[in-house]
């Protein structure tokens, strides 16, 4: 059995095999969230793209943990050069790790360091652990692709943007989850800011109408799976 824990925002950890990953652990800075970089240990931290709400953290917790980055080329080589290992990764690329397996998908976004510097191309994330597939949107537009990743990879937990002005909305991320068809949707990206305060319990209700399994996760609260 894996857990699954919201860390507010796109952040998530995932706790399986005995092993520990964040995936986009922006924590220092986040109004909602519900700890500090310094009180999270990981093994490995999956990275979207380099936005500083996405990359976050994932540096001074890899330094703090002795973790391994995992993101797109730019970012692990940013990252690496900033004293954390990393493995580089790049669009359509899947690599084994020894608590699964990741895929980075494509992602209709932007992606730029700190310095404004360019961060490589912006990413989803398919992650493999216990035979369950989690596909995370990252930061992304509604693209007709989806629909493709989720016939080649059934996933089991689709976590979806829906806060609007930089991502999807509601209307587009419950067009997204007809064309991905998973298991369960979990919403993310939302409420951080006022720019992206939607109300997630609309989308929910609305997948719920079209017969698509989906749930509310509180922040710190998680999902067995």
């Amino acid at each position: 059995m894996a857990r699954l824990t919201y860390l507010s925002h796109s952040g998530w950890l995932i706790e399986s095999a005995g092993y520990k990953i964040c995936i986009d652990p922006f924590l220092d800075g986040n109004p909602l969230a519900p700890v500090s970089a310094k009180e999270v240990k990981a093994d490995f931290i999956i990275v979207s793209h380099a936005h500083g709400d996405h990359l976050g953290d994932a540096i001074p917790i890899a330094r703090a943990s002795g973790g391994q980055i995992i993101a797109n080329f730019e970012i692990a080589n940013y990252c690496q050069a900033h004293g954390a290992q990393t493995h580089a990764l790049h669009i359509g690329g899947a690599h084994s790790f020894p608590f699964g397996r990741v895929k980075l998908t494509p992602a209709w976004h932007g992606s730029s360091f700190p310095d404004g510097s360019y961060g490589g191309s912006p990413a989803g994330i398919l992650l493999t652990v216990e035979g369950k597939t989690i596909y995370h949107s990252g930061d992304t537009g509604l693209f007709m692709d989806m629909q493709l990743i989720g016939e080649m990879n059934p996933v089991d937990i689709f976590l979806v943007c829906i806060g609007d002005n930089f991502t999807m909305g509601i209307d587009d991320a419950v067009k997204a989850v007809e064309l991905v068809k998973p298991k369960l949707t979990i919403p993310m990206h939302y409420k951080t800011f006022g720019l992206i305060d939607v109300d997630a319990g609309e989308f929910v209700g609305k997948l719920h109408q079209k017969k698509f399994r989906a749930s509310l996760l509180q922040i710190n609260q998680s999902y067995d799976f």
